[in-house]
């Protein structure tokens, strides 16, 4: 994905409530050598009701694995699973590129609650 300076088309409120983006921690992180693009499988404990959900993440370029455990990010939850190889991802990381395109992740600027709710 690559940075767009066109903004959407406008949304109501109630468009913007459907999406379900939650805190998580990272818990589990290992090399995706086999996806097409270089990235990194996730395992994110969110907590309560959701639990823990895989995601497979293109972020090589500014993250290594073992340095992504105990960090947390913010994901959406209630899309569908999503087949990535052989790897079924649950939810989608969130992230915004960098001046070159890489994804830097998104997340909380102090620790919080898994499973909390972005409003």
């Amino acid at each position: 994905m690559h940075a767009s300076h066109d903004i959407a088309a406008a949304i109501g409120f109630d468009d913007f409530l459907k999406v379900d983006i939650r805190v998580g921690t990272i818990v589990e992180a290992e090399p995706y050598p086999e996806a097409r693009k270089p990235a990194i499988k996730l395992v994110i404990d969110f907590g309560g009701t959701i639990g823990r959900k895989k995601s497979s993440a293109q972020i090589t370029r500014h993250y290594r694995p073992e340095d992504l455990r105990g960090r947390q990010v913010l994901a959406v939850v209630n899309f569908p699973p999503r087949q990535i190889g052989k790897f079924m991802s649950e939810v989608l990381t969130l992230g915004v590129p960098d001046a070159d395109g890489e994804v830097v992740l998104i997340g909380p600027g102090h620790a919080v609650p898994e499973g909390g709710r972005l409003f």
